[in-house]
């Protein structure tokens, strides 16, 4: 059997470590570190995430600000207003919440994010210098998945990582983190031909496609360590994309779903609301 990689236990030491930085932040400059939310239109999932964050922020000490704007905003508006946050003492980081109504174009909406405050980690330069290897503001979900890996204390360095996706949001990014790990990464998806074969190589397996228990069982080589990102709604509940039941049985250590990398993600946006606040006051 697997041993579970609990990503609300690993979430809440790290919280308690920002916790620290965020108050040292506070004594040290004479205010809160300061995250800025906008949401364009209604979106349950969305909504709930928001609220999710706004309580992560108040258990840290972090202010957090939400900005609620209509369905039926325009660019322009939205514009003007990440152009005002961007400009605003009490702002260290900024989030776009995603997706935005079918009208508007998310990546031209989000280059206008200044990137010192981008701490989605969305913005091109951001994304630019992950790649180079330089430091910057990681993506959330991808750096939450590499800190649950490593907290199984294997050595990643030469490692066959396999990242079942190919989004902007997770599977390129997280290969890139991977390859800063030293692993050996292949990246498959939708057209990926022999897919089984290329997962059962894989020493780590990073899955992220949006589709109930895509990798089943058989897919998985034994002692693998397989990170489950997929949150699918059916009937009610919640389904990763890893057929858990059956890959429990191999795996060597695996993510549940929910409270894998779900908590993981909002505590990474902590960190790096933390790490961009500290940034510009130096």
């Amino acid at each position: 059997m697997s041993q579970i990689i609990d990503g609300k236990a690993i979430s809440e030491k790290l919280r308690g470590e920002l916790k620290v930085h965020a108050a040292e932040f506070e004594r040290a400059h004479g205010r809160k570190i300061g995250l800025a939310v906008v949401m364009v239109g209604e979106n349950p999932a969305s909504e709930i995430y928001i609220t999710n964050k706004t309580v992560a922020c108040e258990t840290v000490g972090i202010n957090s600000f939400t900005h609620n704007l209509g369905k039926d905003s325009t660019a322009a508006q939205i514009v003007a207003l990440i152009e005002k946050l961007n400009t605003a003492p009490e702002v260290d980081g900024i989030l776009v919440q995603l997706p935005l109504p079918e009208h508007l174009d998310e990546r031209e909406i989000l280059k206008h994010i200044d990137p010192a405050k981008d701490v989605d980690g969305f913005h091109a330069v951001n994304a630019g210098a992950l790649l180079l290897g330089m430091d910057c503001l990681a993506a959330c979900t991808p750096a939450g998945c590499v800190q649950l890996i490593k907290s199984t204390g294997v050595d990643l360095a030469g490692k066959h990582a396999v990242v079942v996706g190919r989004s902007n949001i997770v599977g390129k990014p997280v290969a890139i983190l991977l390859l800063h790990e030293n692993c050996t990464v292949t990246i498959t998806h939708s057209r990926t031909k022999g897919l089984a074969e290329l997962t059962r190589m894989a020493d780590i397996l990073v899955v992220a496609v949006g589709q109930k228990h895509f990798i089943t069982g058989d897919m998985i080589r034994p002692g693998a360590i397989v990170v489950d990102v997929g949150i699918n709604r059916e009937d009610g509940k919640v389904y990763g994309d890893v057929d858990f039941a059956a890959a429990e049985k191999v795996a060597g250590f695996i993510t549940p779903v929910p409270g894998g990398v779900g908590p993981m993600t909002i505590t990474m946006l902590l960190a790096n609301t933390v790490k961009a606040a500290k940034s510009r006051a130096n």
